[in-house]
């Protein structure tokens, strides 16, 4: 067995180097290591990962050169063990939780991921170990456990000397894997947990490169952004509002992924139709426990109450009036228990005022939660509502889904100025015409774009005055098969998308070529603009006129939409 060892040095790798964590014990443990750790020492903060069945969040991962790796699970506040069960202490009391198994899956999931990471290469394994944290209790130095041996825990007593205990821990497996002999090991585990997180503009080669990068890179700021939902598990109703980038429907769809683990009756629900199907598509690959009730349109709600939905030509009174009151009636003629414990609503700036008293009508109960997430500078319907008395506002401010070029076309528009997305891509490209030769303008770019190497699936091509003839012809008869087969050219990835801005709300494609086809003077213009400005994730280009540019948006929007 190796020999223990006292060690204290300085400047550690830190990734990220500033970290955001959702309470206090965690970065008290951060920083704890990070005043301790030694030169080609590595602590990696608020790693997730997903092996296509569960997400692990992994609170810290320490990487000790000449030692190994530990993987640290933190609970704070109060903690205890009884009766062969870890006991938390919390606002409703206290509930039983599972420390030791989450850091030994975590340790194995974060192990597999390293070792099998092109960064890691034909390295050979390495010793990886785990510990549990526990900053605000003393624990007995006699405790034994059969999962959890004390030196595997840190209490409140080792924060002083955290490091030290921490890099004996690998010292002392008998194990075959070698130690972290050599100081490039480290940083090949940072650059191995790192490395999908930050795309460069120089690491793209091509289109298709860029795109399933930049595709992965959304999904994991995504991920972290799912912190916010730790913060509200003990309040049940809130308001998120955040501008077009901000991830709201993948933290709609999250939520409505952990409340049934919880045991509640989720209904999740979007004005979109598009959106819809996007949760629908998303919610699939959810296990059975995790999948919310119901899923789909608002209108859609009161189908399984027998509420009928009728098409699309049935007019204004019929879908601002006549079907909530119906959803309405039919949700309480039913018992609580076909009710619904929660409601996660998106995109609900399209709401009209009627609706909200459908929707509280549908909750089992007083006491359900009610999640609504909109964005008041989309409103590109005439029509303007409050949300229910005594939700919490929660603010969305940073992009997460486009680049910094795209971003800053679109983040003052809204009512919420946003900050601009912090990493890089192609310029924004402005093509001058009319308003009437927009979409020939547009669709004569196509066949640049494939040149260049973008994929058809790639691209959508999105009016904001009439449609373009081929979405035409694709919903001419206005049927819900002709309806679903038109989103299901969408999801196929294999084709050019024509679309509209009203039914692309809360979509994306990596390009967008935005036709602005509209005549000055109409309603929303600004909405339309706000919208179709922020659908691309990868590269946007405009084909309109200047003009009509600063006249609705201004003579700033116009500069950052040209270039200069």
């Amino acid at each position: 067995m190796a020999a223990l060892r006292e060690y204290h040095g300085h400047m550690p790798i830190l990734f990220p180097e500033e970290p955001a964590f959702v309470n206090t014990y965690e970065r008290t443990v951060w920083e704890a290591l990070r005043d301790q750790l030694g030169d080609g020492d590595a602590l990696i903060a608020n790693r997730i990962f997903n092996d296509n069945q569960r997400d692990y969040e992994v609170d810290l991962i320490v990487a000790f050169a000449g030692s190994g790796v530990v993987v640290l699970e933190i609970k704070g506040g109060k903690v205890g063990w009884d009766n062969g069960h870890w006991w938390q202490g919390g606002v409703k009391g206290s509930h039983t939780i599972d420390p030791v198994g989450q850091a030994v899956g975590n340790k194995h999931v974060a192990q597999q991921w390293v070792h099998e990471s092109a960064a890691w290469g034909s390295r050979q394994p390495v010793r990886w170990t785990h510990a549990v944290v526990f900053p605000s209790i003393t624990m007995p130095l006699e405790f034994e456990s059969p999962e959890l041996h004390r030196t595997h825990i840190i209490d409140e007593t080792d924060l002083l000397d955290i490091a030290s205990k921490l890099r004996n821990l690998p010292l002392t497996l008998e194990s075959n894997r070698r130690l972290l002999d050599d100081y490039s090991d480290v940083p090949a585990i940072v650059e191995s947990l790192s490395a999908r997180l930050a795309p460069r503009k120089s690491d793209f080669t091509a289109p298709e490169i860029q795109a399933e990068a930049m595709s992965e890179l959304v999904e994991r700021l995504s991920h972290e952004q799912a912190m916010i939902l730790n913060v509200l598990e003990l309040v049940p109703r809130v308001h998120i509002p955040g501008g077009a980038g901000t991830g709201k429907p993948w933290l709609a769809v999250e939520q409505a992924r952990r409340l049934p683990r919880q045991g509640l009756r989720v209904a999740l629900v979007s004005y979109s139709r598009g959106l819809a199907e996007w949760m629908k598509r998303r919610v699939a690959t959810f296990t059975y426990k995790e999948r919310p009730d119901f899923v789909g349109t608002f209108h859609q709600l009161g189908e399984q109450w027998g509420a009928p939905v009728l098409d699309d030509n049935s007019g204004e009174q019929y879908w601002l009036h006549e079907l909530p009151q119906a959803i309405a009636a039919a949700a309480l003629a039913q018992p609580e228990s076909a009710r619904y414990d929660a409601l996660i609503i998106d995109e609900a700036q399209d709401f009209a005022p009627e609706w909200w008293a459908t929707a509280l009508a549908v909750l089992a109960h007083e006491d359900s939660h009610l999640y609504v997430f909109s964005d008041s500078g989309q409103r590109i319907f005439d029509r303007e509502s409050e949300t229910p008395d005594g939700l919490v506002p929660i603010h969305l401010k940073q992009n997460i889904r486009n680049t910094r070029q795209i971003s800053q076309t679109f983040n003052n528009l809204g009512d919420s100025k946003l900050l601009s997305a912090s990493f890089d891509g192609q310029d924004v490209r402005f093509v001058e015409c009319e308003p009437a030769d927009a979409v020939e303008t547009a669709d004569g770019l196509i066949d640049g774009l494939l040149e260049e190497g973008w994929r058809p699936g790639d691209i959508a091509l999105l009016t904001t005055g009439r449609r373009h003839p081929v979405h035409d012809d694709a919903i001419a008869g206005q049927t819900q098969e002709e309806h679903d087969l038109y989103w299901d050219s969408f999801w196929s990835n294999d084709d050019i998308f024509f679309g509209h801005v009203a039914g692309f709300k809360g979509l994306e494609r990596p390009v967008v070529v935005l036709a602005i086809n509209e005549q000055m003077g109409r309603d929303q213009a600004l909405e339309r603009l706000y919208v179709g400005l922020s659908r691309a994730r990868d590269l946007l280009i405009v084909v309109g006129s200047s003009q009509h540019i600063e006249d609705v948006a201004g003579s700033a929007a116009l500069k950052k939409i040209r270039g200069f």
